[in-house]
């Protein structure tokens, strides 16, 4: 299979190419872990697109429940059909609802999929799919088939580690840990969002953004995808370069900070710094 090198729209680290490459090397799941807003999801979109593979997702809920990625039986679809004298009810295949991992198996050609934030599920979750994930098939009770993978998915698990997930789970797959993006990495990414924006003005949104992010206390620290969003608010509301710089090293508060602080405990503590900076002047 064709190496992941990272992507004109995706600007991945050395050890993030390596554990993608490791994954599909062992064919394990990649279990990718990291704060929120750090590019979980958008990896497996862009390794999909660069190896030019068809992507399949499932973006786990707290009511969702590992079946569902198997196949669900509409029994209640096929009862109400018998009712109204329906022949198709005599052909039980057509009341089974095939689900991703289904699709996954029996695609013709290699897919990868993702499993999106499995973290959000009921903690037996990852247990009820150690089997159909390690075998790479399954059995449909309602119609007493075996359903083996054609191809091995390239697999992609999230988590935002709401909650742990069991031992036997993690050691079926290869686990990579997405760091906070340093300041180098950083500027590499938004280069590739705003290729034009003024040095000037990327160095200073940037000051600014570290200092709010590294605010001891903070309840929830703006990501990298809160970073883009103010950056695309500054640049289409115009906001001058002097607004942005903050006189004698001191921090102010930011034009548009409700795009990099999601709460009113962050908001105040921020305005508390500013007022405190601000007396001791």
């Amino acid at each position: 299979m064709k190496k992941f090198a990272g992507s004109d729209q995706y600007v991945a680290t050395q050890d993030l190419m390596l554990a993608v490459n490791a994954a599909a090397t062992l064919q394990k799941p990649l279990l990718v872990k990291g704060e929120p807003g750090t590019g979980k999801t958008m990896l497996a979109e862009e390794v999909a697109s660069a190896l030019h593979m068809p992507l399949l997702q499932w973006h786990i809920k707290s009511t969702t429940k590992a079946q569902q990625g198997l196949y669900e039986y509409d029994a209640v679809s096929r009862l109400r059909d018998s009712q109204l004298g329906d022949e198709k009810v005599k052909d039980i295949h057509n009341y089974i609802v095939k689900g991703v991992l289904w699709q996954a198996f029996t695609a013709e050609q290699p897919v990868a999929l993702l499993i999106d934030e499995i973290d959000k599920a009921d903690i037996e979750f990852p247990n009820d799919l150690l089997r159909e994930i390690d075998r790479m098939e399954f059995y449909v009770y309602e119609t007493r088939e075996l359903i083996k993978a054609k191809h091995r998915p390239l697999v992609f698990i999230t988590s935002n580690n709401e909650k742990e997930l069991p031992d036997a789970f993690l050691r079926r797959c290869f686990f990579h840990y997405i760091k906070f993006p340093d300041a180098p990495t950083m500027q590499k990414i938004v280069d590739v969002h705003f290729p034009g924006l003024k040095k000037e003005l990327l160095n200073a949104a940037m000051k600014t953004f570290f200092e709010i992010r590294n605010l001891p206390g903070l309840k929830k620290k703006p990501s990298t995808s809160e970073l883009l969003d103010w950056l695309k608010l500054i640049v289409a509301e115009d906001i001058p370069l002097d607004i942005l710089q903050s006189k004698d090293d001191k921090v102010s508060i930011p034009p548009l900070v409700g795009a990099l602080l999601k709460n009113e405990q962050d908001v105040t503590l921020f305005e508390k710094l500013v007022f405190m900076q601000s007396r001791n002047r």
